[in-house]
């Protein structure tokens, strides 16, 4: 080990295990041919070491090609193999999965001393490949014990009409049947096998939200106090639902200025996602200019695109204060409903025909309503004129 860091060697390069092998190869060859045999290369003339590098015979390239397309297929196979089960499974393939299509592969193509390329294509590790092997028969055993159960169990679920969950099961087996079994083995088995219960279901999501409090609220910071005196200190955001054309949904998002009354951004979708808000706020943002007022509060209700983690990131970011309305309270956000109520009767939306010709109205009233609707509670100007009032004042 000396000799090779004292030349500059790389150990964690070249292995642990090269310098001993090293040294017993120096030992024999010593023992051989004594200090000439440590001076002179004698590798490829019959001295212990490495072979000679020499051409290889017209045979022997031809079985390495053959090695080498034999390689390339299995590659493929197993790659498309872990691709499909994934797409169809929607989700990430377990590790008791990838070993089982690394073990096809193997057989199937006869493959040796390569189970470790396999592993490191599939992304698991060879070691625990081998553990599965070693536990076959356990599994088999297994099998066998799940399917006596999952009999029984169909047997049960079949004469409530699939109308019985794992619990109903668990009661029914011991009552009927005399058996007691874990109703988390129960709902195992019936997962396995595809045995869904065609009755109300609990929300995994609802349950995972609450306990990692994903969808948190915020206190009520502006209490109602919408206008403050000073343009873009107080925002206040909404979204309203309009119906056009043949039944058709639109979704209007918008943000308003609570002392100004200016619609600052806002964007339509025929969609409710969790982009709507997004694109919204990405206009807000690109009016403002990075201007933020240092005690900028951002208002709204508690619907979950505004408690989203992402949304919070964003207004966090940006610099704003976050505030939401109470649960079922509508008057805390009044000035944003307001504009929705004069909106919907002066705009004749639900003339328009196509999603297009109803972006292009509300764009329309945006821009009338910001410049030319004079309003009395702003001293008799529009929001644009009241802006340059109190920007002077």
């Amino acid at each position: 080990m000396e000799i090779f860091l004292k030349a500059g060697f790389n150990i964690e390069l070249i292995g642990q295990r090269t310098p001993t092998e090293s040294l017993y190869r120096w030992r024999e060859t010593y023992a051989k041919y004594g200090e000439a045999g440590l001076l002179a290369e004698r590798r490829g003339i019959g001295s212990t070491g490495r072979r000679s590098k020499r051409e290889s015979s017209a045979e022997e390239k031809l079985k390495q090609a053959e090695a080498r397309i034999k390689l390339l297929e299995a590659e493929n196979e197993l790659l498309k193999k872990l691709e499909a089960l994934e797409r169809r499974n929607s989700k990430e393939l377990t590790p008791s999965e990838r070993f089982r299509l690394i073990n096809q592969t193997v057989r199937k193509h006869a493959l040796r001393r390569l189970t470790r390329y396999l592993c490191q294509i599939a992304e698991v590790s060879s070691s625990g490949y081998y553990r599965w092997c070693s536990s076959e028969e356990t599994r088999q055993l297994r099998e066998t014990a799940d399917q006596y159960d999952f009999q029984l169990i169909k047997g049960h679920f079949e004469a409530l009409n699939g109308k019985a969950g794992a619990l109903v099961i668990k009661m029914r087996l011991e009552k009927l049947n005399g058996i007691v079994v874990n109703h988390k083995k129960i709902r195992r088995i019936m997962r396995k096998f595809g045995l869904v219960a065609t009755i109300r279901q609990a929300n995994p999501y609802r349950k995972m939200a609450k306990a990692t409090q994903e969808h948190r609220t915020c206190p009520n910071l502006l209490e109602r106090k919408f206008d403050q005196g000073e343009p873009e200190k107080v925002f206040l955001t909404d979204i309203t639902y309009m119906r056009y054309g043949s039944g058709q949904w639109a979704y209007l998002s918008c943000v308003k200025d609570g002392a100004t009354k200016q619609i600052l951004a806002h964007y339509l979708s025929s969609t409710l996602e969790l982009t709507l808000v997004e694109r919204t706020m990405a206009r807000l943002f690109k009016r403002l200019d990075g201007n933020i007022h240092p005690d900028a509060i951002f208002h709204s209700d508690q619907g979950t695109h505004y408690t989203h983690p992402k949304t919070r990131l964003l207004i966090a970011k940006a610099g704003f204060k976050q505030s939401m309305s109470r649960k079922g309270n509508c008057w805390d956000n009044a000035s944003m409903e307001s504009f929705f109520g004069h909106m919907k009767d002066e705009l004749n939306y639900k003339d328009c025909q196509s999603l297009k010709e109803l972006r292009l109205q509300v764009n329309e009233y945006m821009a009338h309503y910001n410049s030319e609707r004079y309003q009395w509670t702003l001293k008799k100007m529009t929001p644009d004129e009241f802006r340059s009032h109190l920007l002077a004042a």
